[in-house]
């Protein structure tokens, strides 16, 4: 049984502690560990522990505190700005985009919101089957809750700091290893990137069945490459991961201890009995994102737009590729940069209905997000540490 660590239930308030003096932080704001990361190799040292023994505070910031800091409002303001030059700079074509968004059907733009929120259901689903492989139960609402809130903070912050949030919420709200639901994180992502890499491939070659531009070649071999670096790179932990920490005397033991969680996280999740399983959702949901963009196209009706199935995938593949790009929230201006050029140069779709499809397309995907995640942060007791809404079970890890 588990729920939120408290002082009364003889665990650790896990509530972050202002600088400079006991007080802990209000209990409503949103707390992102700063320091936290994905990979054992970039935690630093000092802050290496897991919360498995609740022995170190880590370091804590507010989602106000981090919206405040410098780095974060540059990496707004900066893709704004040049969005802005952009307009500016094509606006005798771009000033009817405006008209055209507002021409779209509203039956079809209500049709791709509901694809594309029809893919949380599934991805909190394929969460909560990566943390029952590594022995914790935790229910699809739960898992689909956390999920979405972690959307929301990747849409306001660089870095893909919602994923740290996400595995922080978890250890919040119950006993969860803080290192292993890193691993179930990671791993979850390595699914994604192999997913959109193979389904990108595929609708690629079935869209430019009569021959592929020099571009999408190019675009293949990044995407080759990438899944043969990450195979490697899976193999590698597997393998050598602990022998090469251990190896390195410099470097503290609780680093490999954390290493140790974490890897159990990752290949305690991935089991072989549940790969087909995860590799379908990971399929519906990807192709949750790619019919999203087939509907926002239909929808506004362009007579000289032909996108296709194919198309829409392949389009959407490579934005969903782009958000990767930890420099903006949710790739700000690099998503949409990304995909006008594709339909302009390689689907040769003219500048002002290219540029429509983008906007409208990530308003739904980045907007919407932003909206109800904060409505659903306002209500949800899940920040605040109130726990699980039916309370998890250790279970024995999967495989």
């Amino acid at each position: 049984m588990s729920g939120p660590r408290t002082p009364d239930d003889g665990g650790q308030d896990l509530r972050p502690v202002a600088p400079g003096g006991p007080e802990p932080v209000a209990s409503d704001a949103m707390e992102i560990d700063a320091n936290a990361a994905l990979t054992a190799d970039q935690v630093p040292a000092a802050r290496a522990a897991d919360d498995d023994s609740n022995a170190d505070a880590v370091e804590r910031v507010t989602l106000s505190s981090r919206l405040r800091q410098t780095k974060t409002i540059v990496s707004i303001l900066v893709p704004l700005a040049i969005i802005a030059f952009f307009f500016a700079l094509n606006w005798q074509a771009l000033s009817k985009v405006p008209a055209l968004i507002a021409g779209a059907s509203p039956v079809l733009v209500l049709v791709a919101f509901v694809v594309f929120y029809t893919g949380f259901p599934l991805r909190g689903y394929r969460w909560e089957l990566l943390l029952r492989g590594t022995g914790f139960r935790i229910g699809p609402r739960d898992s689909t809750e956390i999920l979405f809130l972690s959307w929301l903070v990747n849409c306001l912050i660089p870095a893909k700091l919602g994923d740290v949030y996400r595995a922080y919420l978890l250890r919040l709200n119950s006993d969860a290893s803080l290192s292993r639901t890193f691993g179930t994180v990671f791993i979850e992502r390595i699914l994604d990137i192999f997913t959109i890499a193979l389904l990108g491939i595929a609708a690629g070659y079935w869209s430019f069945r009569s021959g592929l531009p020099p571009e999408i070649q190019a675009v293949f071999g990044i995407a080759i490459v990438i899944v043969a670096l990450l195979a490697l790179a899976l193999f590698t932990l597997r393998n050598f991961g602990r022998r090469i920490l251990t190896a390195l005397p410099f470097l503290p033991h609780r680093l490999v201890e954390f290493y140790d969680r974490f890897e159990e996280g990752v290949f305690g999740a991935l089991n072989r009995r549940q790969l087909p399983v995860l590799g379908g959702l990971s399929v519906a949901i990807w192709m949750t994102e790619s019919l999203r963009l087939f509907f926002v196209v239909k929808a506004f009706g362009f007579p000289d737009v032909e996108l296709g199935i194919s198309g829409a995938v392949f389009v959407a593949l490579i934005g969903s590729l782009l958000t990767a790009v930890p420099l903006s929230p949710a790739g700000l201006g690099i998503v949409e940069a990304g995909i006008v050029g594709i339909l302009t140069l390689v689907y040769n779709v003219p500048l002002p209905e290219a540029t429509a499809i983008a906007l409208l397309d990530r308003v739904i995907s980045v907007f919407s997000v932003i909206v109800f995640g904060s409505i659903l942060y306002a209500v949800s007791g899940k920040p605040r540490g109130a726990g699980l809404s039916h309370p998890a079970e250790a279970a024995a890890p999967a495989g």
